[in-house]
């Protein structure tokens, strides 16, 4: 049913060099457009928060959640993937608390609520290079 794979191949390279065609050849994109006027599958994923490095969690529910869109796709839906991108919430507010030395509305107040959402405005930039 398929031929043997070597056990001297080097599969990050293999790895590479299928990834180089897909680009190359925009497999991607054309997966989804010979796909125009089939019935939509939609997907809906939750954005990752901005207050933290990614980790094998972070990859584990992503490949999980990516194996759906592809199985429906396979099935013969358009899957259209839209990724969401989370900058607020309560996750960057307490990095940023954290960051500040700050405990709490109380003081977040006295130091100054414009400071403040400033701060968590420019702290998820910190991470933004890591999620792309």
């Amino acid at each position: 049913m398929y031929n043997k794979v070597s056990t001297g191949m080097n599969f990050v390279e293999r790895e590479k060099e299928v990834e180089k065609f897909w680009k190359d050849k925009d497999i991607f994109r054309k997966s989804i457009k010979l796909r125009e006027g089939a019935p939509t599958y939609m997907f809906y994923d939750g954005p990752p928060t901005a207050n933290g490095k990614p980790h094998i969690g972070h990859v584990l529910t992503r490949v999980i959640k990516d194996m759906i869109p592809r199985y429906r796709t396979m099935k013969g839906y358009r899957v259209p993937r839209k990724a969401g991108w989370d900058t607020h919430g309560l996750p960057v507010e307490l990095e940023v608390e954290k960051l500040l030395g700050l405990d709490g509305k109380e003081q977040i107040e006295e130091y100054g609520m414009e400071p403040f959402i400033n701060q968590c405005k420019e702290s998820v930039w910190k991470y933004k290079g890591m999620w792309e």
